[in-house]
């Protein structure tokens, strides 16, 4: 079979998803991509250009697959003669109604954020099965649809939304866990080495990194001893924050940016010991699912996917309320780090989302699709 992925935003996690799925799949998988920058154009222009790659070489496919960064209805317009009749997956790694704007974005000043919600929605009722990176994710989004088709003067159509729920289901995203293995510290940590928090995740305001960096500056006036590890993908407006950590916690960072080498990346995660995560947004947490393969102690927020993420009989462990409990909670664990034994369960439990796992399911579900098996978008 032949699935043609389209993601008109190729980097990072979108990246590495739609390439190791094409590594994994029995299938074949062509991907036709668009370099990750410029995320807006990308989702106002990124379809036409696409659109106009594949026309230039067209080849047979079975199934089409494109992610909620392009607007399918632009593609398949513009495709039609080749592409009518093929069967359409929408994969959500993220959607523009519930994704929490910064406030200094210009589009949110002039209220024209919604247009980017709106590509989500069309783009949904163009396709003939919705997959959702988590449950939370697929709850949240339609739990915001109506409010959102509310905003609008007239013919608001949400009695869509009953036909989007029919043919939405959720596909976790898959992660090349294993390759981790190859990179794991052959001896422990000395024992003579303080903790390590460890941050791994996208340098910007949906991560929150106000609240994190502010748990450290309260538990550095304590006095407490511990490293820090700044990683993640960061961009040229990351926020002020990281600069001003720098300074104030001084040699206590260690690591201090993106590692372009996986296996540089890896091993801080290995030799990592905690995770607090603050982030105001996270429809699945790929970082955090590698940081606790990789044996790190997270400390998570009790909402977003986090809840799904840790199994219940740890939430008590794992899960947090407030900023001033994650403080506490983290003094605790620089006074008494944990073990291996502590992190082992949380290791077991996210091997379900390797590809050694995941890959049959997508393969089974994109099969079930070209088959006919999802619900089809009603005709008039």
């Amino acid at each position: 079979m032949h699935i043609l992925l389209l993601e008109p935003y190729l980097t990072g996690s979108h990246r590495s998803w739609a390439e190791e799925y094409a590594r994994f799949s029995a299938h074949t998988v062509h991907i036709l991509g668009l370099p990750g920058r410029f995320w807006k154009w990308r989702m106002h222009g990124g379809a036409i250009t696409l659109a106009r790659q594949f026309l230039a070489h067209p080849f047979p496919v079975d199934v089409l697959v494109a992610t909620d960064m392009l607007d399918l209805t632009t593609f398949l317009a513009l495709t039609r003669r080749h592409t009518a009749g093929i069967p359409c997956a929408l994969y959500f790694h993220e959607n523009q109604l519930t994704y929490p704007w910064s406030p200094q974005d210009r589009d949110v000043a002039a209220r024209r954020d919604r247009h980017y919600g709106f590509i989500n929605f069309a783009s949904a009722l163009a396709a003939d099965a919705l997959f959702f990176n988590s449950p939370y994710h697929m709850e949240a989004f339609f739990e915001a649809l109506p409010p959102f088709l509310r905003h609008f003067p007239d013919f608001r159509e949400l009695e869509t939304v009953e036909q989007l729920q029919a043919r939405a289901k959720v596909l976790p995203l898959g992660l090349d866990l294993r390759r981790l293995d190859a990179h794991r510290p052959p001896t422990g940590v000395s024992p003579s080495r303080p903790p390590r928090i460890v941050w791994n995740h996208r340098w910007e305001y949906d991560k929150n990194p106000s609240d994190f960096f502010e748990a450290l500056y309260t538990l550095a006036e304590r006095q407490l001893d511990f490293e820090v590890v700044l990683l993640g993908e960061n961009f040229r407006n990351a926020p002020e924050e990281f600069t001003q950590a720098r300074v104030r916690l001084g040699e206590r960072i260690v690591q201090f940016g993106y590692e372009a080498s996986f296996a540089a990346y890896a091993c801080h995660l290995w030799q990592a010991d905690l995770l607090p995560v603050t982030s105001r947004h996270d429809f699945f947490g790929a970082s955090v699912v590698q940081a606790m393969y990789c044996g790190c102690y997270p400390l998570v927020p009790d909402r977003l996917a986090y809840p799904w993420l840790i199994p219940s009989a740890l939430h008590s462990r794992h899960l947090y309320r407030t900023p001033a409990e994650l403080v506490e909670r983290l003094a605790h664990l620089l006074r008494h780090p944990p073990t291996p034994a502590d992190t082992a369960p949380l290791r077991a439990a996210v091997r379900r989302f390797d590809w050694e796992t995941m890959a049959p399911r997508y393969d089974r579900a994109f099969e079930a699709l070209a088959e006919g098996g999802a619900t089809k978008k009603p005709t008039r």
